[in-house]
């Protein structure tokens, strides 16, 4: 009987000790979690709003939006606008520069909220580096960030595997949003982008 209580008065500082030092370390795990969360979200352009929803099983191939699905390096810049009281979509490819315009007419179509950045343009498909489905901000983020206003769109140039700028000259790797000109700065503002086996999304 003494020589359990001794043991006991000799172990509980040491238990006790242990039991700080393991919530200590996991506080410090749940700080460290929280500020890579924080950082990732960061990625995300968040200075004008993006709501992009389209239904690929109602525009079915050779739809450029939809061919975009599946097929690394392919990409789109979509432009919306309202025609009598119908949403139409301008998508310029980027390997070819061919455009189409794409009607949304059912009801559900245009009753959704489309909202495309601060241009009214985003860039979305599959990059060829590692089969991720992205979507970026269709204005230079370095022109965009130095000068404000809207007035700085990309456009597509070798191939379709850079986008460039003609306010500022530098041209980014669409297929990672990296500048690739001389200048350096920032990379291209990106969204959070995603296809569920029907729609493809943009949102911030």
């Amino acid at each position: 009987m003494f020589l359990c209580s001794y043991v006991k008065k000799r172990t509980c500082p040491y238990v006790l000790m242990s039991l700080k030092k393991c919530l200590l370390i996991l506080l410090s795990l749940l700080v460290l979690l929280s500020l890579s969360a924080c950082n990732s979200e960061d990625v995300i352009y968040r200075e004008y709003q993006c709501y992009f929803l389209f239904d690929t099983q109602l525009h079915p191939q050779p739809c450029q939006l939809t061919a975009i699905i599946g097929n690394p390096g392919h990409f789109c810049k979509v432009e919306a606008e309202m025609r009598n009281n119908v949403r139409h979509l301008k998508t310029t490819r980027n390997y070819d520069g061919a455009t189409q315009d794409i009607l949304l007419s059912t009801d559900r179509e245009n009753q959704q909220r489309c909202t495309l950045g601060a241009g009214n343009c985003i860039i979305i498909g599959t990059s060829s580096y590692d089969n991720v489905f992205i979507a970026y901000e269709g204005q230079c983020p370095n022109c965009l960030n130095q000068y404000g206003g809207t007035r700085y769109p990309l456009s597509w140039q070798n191939n379709g595997q850079q986008l460039h700028c003609t306010k500022c000259g530098r041209s980014y790797d669409v297929n990672n949003g990296t500048v690739v000109s001389d200048g350096g700065g920032h990379q291209l503002y990106r969204y959070n982008a995603g296809f569920d086996g029907q729609m493809i999304r943009a949102w911030n």
